[in-house]
């Protein structure tokens, strides 16, 4: 925070730093493990520019939170997300960022680790918690390979959206989008859906499903030009129309 700026709830300054989620830091408060000014914080606390607030004893340093950043990644298919430490043995697309950007990641309604796709990565806390609430609602598109030609019974009950847990996705449309071999592609449109409810549709009509990829959410669409396995950093005109989005759905009912 800027002097000048009012002041915020401390879990939100913890989040806009990228240090951790409102929800972690609400856990780091009610462990005692920060302090402001020398006094243990207590939840509900709002810190002031000049307020010195200090983790685990080790002050921290408000005055040079990074800029927002949004990375827009394509994920290979098994290919691990997150850090090393949390997916050993293999080399995870999150360690790959750039090191400027924040000092943790945090994915944005991730695809199952067998799939792939499109994926969100952001080091501002507070806007990938509304993105996550954003993300019940959106339009978002996604590529299913399954075995053979879908009957139109199962094309029906695709975008019929029943789920097993007996909720219903809104799904907009499902359409042919070719194929090889044995194998045929499927374009699907559904608000709110993530990789894993998409699966579930068409694996409840009896489809053998070898592959789900999302290739648009919301505003963003995975473009061709991004390779498997790379990823861009949003423009700062796509980061605020994602922001505008992120705002406008957590403000609405």
């Amino acid at each position: 925070m800027r002097h000048g700026e009012p002041a915020e709830r401390l879990q939100k300054v913890l989040a806009q730093l990228g240090l951790a989620s409102r929800r972690e830091a609400e856990a780091w408060i009610r462990a005692g493990r920060l302090s402001v000014n020398g006094t243990q914080a207590t939840l509900g606390l709002r810190v002031a520019p000049n307020d010195e607030v200090r983790l685990d004893g080790r002050v921290v340093r408000r005055h040079e939170a990074p800029e927002l950043v949004v990375f827009l990644c394509h994920r290979s298919p098994g290919e691990p997300l997150g850090r090393p430490h949390e997916d050993p043995g293999a080399a995870a697309l999150m360690s790959r960022l750039p090191a400027r950007a924040g000092r943790r990641f945090i994915a944005v309604s991730p695809m199952p680790r067998s799939d792939g796709g499109l994926e969100l990565l952001t080091s501002d806390g507070e806007l990938a918690v509304k993105l996550q609430r954003a993300a019940r609602h959106v339009a978002s598109e996604f590529s299913v390979r399954v075995r053979g030609e879908l009957s139109e019974v199962q094309l029906q009950g695709i975008l019929s959206g029943v789920l097993d847990r007996g909720t219903a996705l809104a799904v907009e449309s499902c359409e042919s989008a070719g194929g090889e071999g044995a194998n045929r592609w499927y374009s699907v449109t559904a608000r709110g859906g993530s990789g894993k409810d998409v699966r579930q549709l068409f694996e409840r009509q009896a489809a053998l499903v070898s592959r789900v990829l999302r290739t648009r959410f919301g505003p963003l669409t995975l473009a061709r030009n991004i390779a498997r396995g790379q990823f861009r950093e949003l423009t700062r005109e796509q980061t605020q129309a994602l922001t505008a989005m992120a705002d406008s759905r957590s403000s609405s009912p």
